[in-house]
């Protein structure tokens, strides 16, 4: 009786292949939206996805002030930071930090759910998050990523 031998194929980053993608924030939801981004950036909607090498995409979110937040949580969420000082904990209501940078609320609720490691950092740094419609990427043909 002869046993069957079945490798499983592996990427690394000589077989990836990635796609630009340009994702519309307007009236998405915040932390949806981000769940999904946040899939594209590791590879999972891909069927190469390795879990120890970054087979994602590149990101492009645009509109990104016109996402909404569900509930309460424009007043009640908070984000916090530490300058490094001692009583240096500075803290932000959503709708604070939506009017003053709002990229800034979609590229933190990204990182959050992406790996912390260094591979989590590389994938980080294939998103791209825009106010407005206008971004520089058009020579890279981004196609839209509906969900």
């Amino acid at each position: 009786m002869s046993k069957l031998h079945f490798t499983t194929k592996h990427a690394n980053e000589a077989t990836v292949q990635r796609t630009w993608y340009v994702v519309d924030g307007t009236n998405q939801t915040v932390g949806r939206m981000c769940a999904k981004i946040a899939a594209v950036l590791r590879g999972k909607n891909k069927a190469s996805y390795t879990p120890h090498v970054d087979t994602g995409d590149y990101i492009i979110v645009i509109n990104c002030e016109k996402v909404v937040f569900t509930g309460n949580k424009l007043e009640q969420k908070i984000y916090d930071h530490f300058t490094g000082y001692p009583g240096g904990r500075k803290e932000e209501t959503a709708a604070n930090l939506q009017k003053r940078r709002p990229e800034v609320v979609i590229e933190r609720a990204v990182k959050g759910m992406l790996p912390k490691n260094r591979l989590g950092r590389k994938m980080y740094k294939k998103l791209f998050v825009y106010t407005g419609t206008a971004h520089p990427h058009g020579a890279q043909q981004p196609k839209e990523l509906k969900f």
